[in-house]
């Protein structure tokens, strides 16, 4: 049975991948079709691949839910024009399904996430529920349980809204590169030429796991990911050659959550910046590679500052290969995202339409290669971990549409907004500090894409009514949101990275944020 929902699980998540590939290729369905697709799919992985528990296995209760997914997801395709005729005035099985989908998203989340974002939603949800009772400038009417659902389920500012159709539409697809560029041994390539660069240096290692994880950041757009993916080589390097293991922790997670601020393949959040402003993604990347450029000198700074102090040595010539060997042995992978920047930057295509023939050059270049091309069990597998590596992705996107959805309902974008400005007496810096701590403390705890979004439904309409220009708005939120993953007392790539390195995560945490000083002066 286990193996048999192992298959499952394997079977779905390679379906996913396809279909994101064919709309890649020949362009996206419309709203509806393309985001309960890509959410259906993604609750059925989560639940073939997720226990309930951990530790446990997959049982009945799961296979439910998974068929319950599917079952909520059938009913919107096959009723979507009565559904959308009867906007505002839902039936009972609209309601029934929207309360369905919002239990399956928040479970989703918990299973998937943790319950930090699962409890930042409900919260929404109750304050949608009670807004008569909550004090103003909050207060609102208040909705009855009918209109909540029905508006999360039914409309496109809910579940379904921004958030989860930048995820349907763009990130997945990235999301698919970065596997293809794994089991290509590209991400080898960027360790070994980060190595090649500064291994000898004074603190060689610290300083290899600052270029490797701003290499693989731009391809990986997840600080999580970022630490996993490098740090499981650049940690032990570093403890190995004198670093105390709660700085080595600390040096990784700074430098790999930075790898969100890396063009051309940002976080997730980018996407949605691109979709909440209307400026193009390509304009995006531009507007922070001189942000990203400055977090890394800040951070290389830190690293050598450190070395210097308690006199560390680099690397021995023998542990470090030869730069050009290197660039001509296993150079050729990278150029897979020469390909990615040429269709975004010279013949402006979507973001997916791009990506898609990314991943189409990554194949071809892997088989020049005997030992970096792929057969077709391991382009499979790509398939299938491209696809369970967006999940997490999909659950924030579905759960900060819960969010989104609560704020559109109720104004509380407005309120909130307002209530900042009244709190900083018109004043720009007084807004920016406050906007600051908003993102830090909202973004503990939570994956970059939801603490941004919301972040700026909440906090952005007071920085763009103080004539701040939107773009820079959204990319300051974005950046804060970001540094909440090394800030304590919840630090996401911090905890990653002290589980690594096997030490204190609140040690790590704090000294993160020291070692990322200057990253809180950037903006």
């Amino acid at each position: 049975m286990r193996k048999f929902i192992g298959y499952l699980s394997a079977f779905f998540a390679i379906v996913l991948s396809l279909f994101h590939l064919y709309t890649g290729a020949k362009g996206s369905f419309d709203p509806w079709t393309q985001r309960v697709i890509h959410l259906g799919l993604g609750f059925v992985i989560t639940f073939f691949t997720y226990p309930m528990m951990k530790g446990k296995k997959i049982n009945i209760l799961d296979i439910l839910l998974a068929l319950i997914s599917i079952a909520a997801g059938l009913y919107v395709i096959i009723y979507m024009d009565a559904i959308i005729d009867r906007s505002g005035m839902p039936n009972k099985w609209d309601v029934f399904f929207g309360v369905v989908t919002i239990i399956l998203v928040l479970e989703m989340t918990r299973r998937v996430i943790g319950l930090p974002l699962v409890i930042v939603s409900l919260v929404f949800l109750l304050y949608a529920y009670f807004g008569k009772y909550f004090p103003e400038p909050l207060a609102h009417r208040g909705y009855d349980f009918e209109r909540i659902s029905a508006h999360m389920y039914t409309t496109l500012e809910g579940i379904y809204g921004v958030p989860i159709g930048v995820s349907a539409s763009y990130v997945i697809l990235f999301v698919i590169y970065g596997a293809f560029l794994e089991a290509t041994k590209t991400g080898d390539f960027f360790i070994n030429i980060a190595n090649s660069i500064a291994g000898k240096a004074q603190g060689g290692p610290a300083k290899v796991a600052v270029i490797s994880s701003a290499l693989f950041g731009t391809i990986s757009g997840s600080a999580v990911a970022n630490v996993v993916s490098t740090g499981t080589y650049t940690i032990p390097l570093m403890k190995r050659t004198g670093y105390k293991s709660h700085f080595a922790a600390a040096v990784e997670a700074v430098a790999s959550s930075g790898g969100q601020l890396m063009p051309p393949v940002m976080g997730a959040a980018a996407f949605v910046i691109s979709e909440m402003t209307g400026v193009s993604y390509l304009k995006i990347c531009l507007a922070a590679t001189i942000p990203a450029i400055l977090y890394y000198v800040g951070v290389f700074v830190a690293v050598h500052m450190e070395a210097k102090r308690i006199g560390l040595k680099g690397l021995s010539a023998e542990e470090v290969p030869p730069f050009w060997g290197t660039l001509k042995s296993q150079g050729y992978l990278a150029l897979s995202a020469g390909v990615l920047i040429y269709f975004l930057a010279i013949k402006l295509t979507s973001p997916s339409f791009a990506v898609f023939w990314a991943i189409v050059a990554s194949l071809i270049l892997s088989a020049i290669k005997k030992d970096t091309r792929l057969n077709f069990k391991t382009f499979l597998k790509a398939l299938e971990i491209g696809a369970k590596g967006s999940i997490s992705v999909i659950a924030a996107c579905a759960c900060a549409g819960i969010v989104v959805g609560v704020v559109t309902l109720t104004g509380l974008g407005l309120k909130f907004s307002s209530a900042i400005l009244a709190l900083a007496h018109g004043n720009v810096y007084l807004t920016l500090i406050y906007t600051m701590i908003a993102s830090l403390i909202l973004g503990m705890g939570l994956p970059t894409t939801a603490a941004y979004i919301i972040c700026a439904i909440l906090a952005v309409p007071a920085l763009t009514n103080l004539g701040i220009n939107p773009l820079g708005a959204h990319l300051f939120v974005f950046y804060f949101a970001i540094i909440s993953a090394i800030t304590p007392p919840v630090a996401l790539a911090a905890y990653a990275a002290a589980g690594i390195a096997d030490t204190d995560p609140m040690k790590t945490g704090f000294t993160a944020c020291r070692i990322g000083l200057a990253s809180f002066i950037v903006p």
